[in-house]
């Protein structure tokens, strides 16, 4: 490693305010080494010792002055040491010019004693990168600086002030550009968990601004945690698809086809701001929870469709899609206004619904139960009506097939949540028992009694208890 010592980006990047004017003192120091031993031989003192300072100002020659070093070193991000520098040019081969204090405190062409904290160009130039100093490659960052969160001595106000690269002003930079420059770089050298460049100026703190699925980001975990990271002003922007008039219609198709990219920005609840009806549409969000940026923060809106005089159109679009409704709404906000009084069944099915009611509730077209209780309401109704059965084997609320019993086999294996509505296990037991009723086999053909007792043997001690046969 040659120099290595880019200019800190950060207000301490300028020279220190010691009071001490370097143009004034050039004619009397021609070495830097004269006040600045340390940073020639390794060993002595890198500022110089205050009696030195008191041989002319001593109150005659010129006025007195009172100053100190500083107690320790400036706060830095950089790897920088003089002694560390010295080591690697006694190490050169023969012919590397030793480098002078001026190849990095002192701008090329510049005159005698400009001193700066730090010339970047020139330690850039010593190290062969071309570029400037914010756009140099990214490995090179790591050669000269170290980690945000390693750093001792920042302050948030320190980290404000650093200065912006060139990437990131880039259209594309916040939704695309900077994922794809966080990425560690690969082939030979250190292996780095994240790009040396993001960790320079940025920690853990300042993805978790916008990032749900900051604990499944590797290159997010490979940074250390730091709130003085959030100084860096980060906005949360949604993307341009989101801005689409007809982007609540179909975002769903969209999320469904690729999840992943909704996780980086939405938590569960995130969804569930909308989705209160339908909770399962959100189990693959991550939770809320310390670790996750708090994600999008939504506020809920009605579709476009929703205008003025939606409440008095809706009826149409709720028989013909009713699951679009049950993506936002659930049961209890139709029934506010269908049935406000709870023992009016009227006002919420449409106008001849009870005709057709037999085979939309078989056809689940909607959760019956939510609003009825089938053991009773549907009972109730249908002895009145006179829809019962006089016997075993009597259609009774099959009225449509007068031989449903002899073909309900298949009805029941199609639809078995239907049959359970009303029928309990004792009401199949009075045919379909081995040891009593009409010892009809209740496993239809093909059955495979050994296949679901490995399967599900609590399924079979529903009927037969702990003597399963063999």
């Amino acid at each position: 490693m040659m120099l290595s010592a880019l200019l800190l980006a950060a207000s301490i990047s300028a020279p220190p305010d010691t009071g001490f004017d370097h143009k004034v003192h050039a004619k009397f120091f021609p070495l830097c080494s004269t006040c600045h031993a340390g940073a020639t031989d390794g060993r002595s003192a890198l500022w110089p010792d205050p009696a030195s300072c008191a041989k002319c100002h001593n109150g005659k020659i010129q006025p007195a002055v009172s100053w100190q070093p500083p107690p320790g070193p400036s706060p830095t991000n950089l790897r920088f040491t003089h002694r560390d520098h010295l080591a690697v040019y006694k190490r050169a081969k023969p012919g590397i010019n030793r480098p002078e204090c001026s190849d990095c405190h002192t701008t090329a062409g510049a005159p005698w004693m400009t001193v700066q904290r730090t010339a970047s160009g020139q330690c850039l130039q010593c190290h062969g990168i071309t570029a400037d100093h914010f756009a140099a490659p990214d490995t090179a960052c790591a050669t000269c600086h170290v980690p945000l969160a390693t750093v001792a001595g920042f302050t948030r106000e320190d980290v404000a002030q650093f200065k912006v690269p060139p990437s990131h002003k880039d259209p594309d930079f916040a939704l695309k550009g900077h994922g794809r420059l966080s990425q560690p770089p690969s082939g030979k050298g250190p292996s780095f968990g994240v790009a040396p460049s993001c960790a320079t100026c940025h920690a853990r703190d300042f993805c978790l601004t916008c990032h749900v699925n900051a604990p499944e980001t590797p290159t997010i975990q490979a940074l250390g945690p730091d709130p003085r990271s959030l100084a860096i002003h980060a906005s949360f922007e949604a993307p341009p698809s989101h801005s689409a008039v007809d982007f609540l219609s179909t975002h769903g198709k969209e999320s469904r086809r690729s999840q992943q990219s909704c996780q980086t920005c939405h938590t569960r609840e995130s969804c569930l701001t909308c989705h209160n009806g339908q909770p399962d549409l959100a189990k693959g969000m991550f939770a809320a929870g310390p670790g996750r940026g708090p994600g999008a923060q939504l506020t809920r809106h009605a579709p476009v469709t929703h205008t003025a005089y939606w409440d008095e159109q809706h009826a149409d679009m709720a028989r013909s899609r009713v699951r679009n409704c049950m993506g936002c709404h659930v049961r209890t906000q139709c029934l506010d206004c269908h049935r406000p009084n709870p023992g009016d069944a009227t006002g919420y099915h449409a106008a001849g619904f009870l005709t057709r009611h037999p085979a939309a509730a078989y056809a689940r077209e909607a959760d019956c139960s939510n609003c009825h209780n089938n053991a009773q309401f549907c009972t109730s109704c249908h002895q009145q009506s006179g829809l019962v059965s006089s016997g075993p084997m009597n259609p009774g609320y099959h009225d449509a097939n007068r031989a449903f019993g002899a073909g309900h086999g298949q009805a029941a294996r199609q639809s078995l949540e239907t049959c359970v509505s009303c029928h309990s296990e004792r009401d199949c037991l009075q045919c379909h028992s081995a040891v009593a009723g009409r010892s009809f086999n209740p496993h239809g053909p093909g059955f495979d009694a050994d296949k679901l007792r490995k399967r599900n043997p609590q399924m079979c001690s529903g009927c037969h208890g702990n003597a399963i046969p063999n």
